[in-house]
């Protein structure tokens, strides 16, 4: 049979290199929605709920047009995936808010790492030597950001490390669900949970945003489902092996966006500290690569 690799390896690197400016948007959005340029900040908890609901509006307007197939879903695996997304998104978006975007995006993409970690009890998955000398590295990047000293110690980098625990964990839950379950109706099931859980936190937060954050909101939740549908595409063209590593893209266009908005210039640490994150996220991905026969 023929490799889909070979088909349109073009393609899919367009397609994952388009969703990663849509994603990447999203959470430079959560960082004014955050701030006071339209208004007076919003929670992080808010505009979670806002990236939720917003979302489940585009799935459930999408869903009768692609009339898709539904089975019997597992309602305790989507639960605990939700929680897990739904708690990553919080963090991530209360990181992104303090520290520069591109410290919380590369914190994020440890997010591999730590499902490898989950992999062995849940998927009881084999873990040779290469893949535990990339988390180590991919670990150790992540110190680099959160800077372990008296004089420059970031409190919020540990909420992206941790938001980056919680998307390992839903990694692991997703590739249960997707042998399960059509994407459509994991992403409506998700988001409708998502909308339930993060709607009860918000009753404790809830301010009422101006016509601005509206739009930002709104913008949150459809540019995310717009950013996933192209990853899904690149996937569908192409091994993951072959389109993960174009997805690090996404630190570029946050690097620009947030110095497009907020003048944010990353460091020779945040510099230093991404590449040494993605370096060991790519060296998960390698013997995959090499097993996919792919010329590096």
């Amino acid at each position: 049979m023929k490799s889909t690799i070979n088909q349109t390896p073009i393609r899919s690197v367009i397609f994952v290199v388009i969703g990663s400016a849509f994603i990447a948007a999203c959470t430079v959005l959560a960082k004014i929605a955050q701030s006071d340029i339209f208004g007076d900040p919003l929670h992080p908890l808010q505009v979670a709920q806002g990236r939720f609901m917003f979302a489940f509006i585009a799935v459930a307007f999408v869903t009768p047009l692609l009339r898709p197939e539904f089975t019997k879903p597992s309602l305790v695996i989507h639960s605990v995936r939700t929680i897990c997304g739904y708690s990553a998104v919080s963090l991530l978006f209360a990181a992104a808010a303090i520290i520069p975007v591109s410290d919380a995006t590369a914190i994020k993409f440890l997010n591999p790492v730590f499902a490898m970690f989950f992999a062995l009890p849940i998927l009881r998955e084999k873990i040779g030597p290469l893949r535990w000398i990339a988390a180590l590295i991919g670990l150790a990047g992540s110190m680099i950001l959160i800077r372990p000293t008296a004089g420059s110690f970031e409190p919020a980098a540990l909420m992206a490390l941790t938001a980056s625990v919680a998307a390992g964990l839903e990694m692991i839950l997703i590739k249960i669900l997707t042998g399960r379950e059509s994407p459509i109706q994991i992403l409506l099931i998700n988001n409708a949970i998502g909308l339930f859980l993060s709607s009860i936190a918000l009753i404790a937060v809830w301010d009422t945003p101006t016509t601005g954050q509206w739009f930002v909101l709104a913008a949150i939740g459809f540019l995310m489902v717009i950013g996933q549908a192209f990853n899904l595409q690149a996937f569908k063209r192409a091994d993951a092996t072959f389109v993960l590593p174009f997805s690090y893209s996404t630190l570029i266009f946050v690097t620009i966006y947030d110095f497009s908005v907020f003048s944010v210039v990353p460091d020779l640490v945040s510099y230093l500290g991404s590449a040494v994150i993605v370096f060991g996220a790519f060296l998960l991905t390698l013997p995959e690569i090499r097993k996919s026969k792919l010329v590096l």
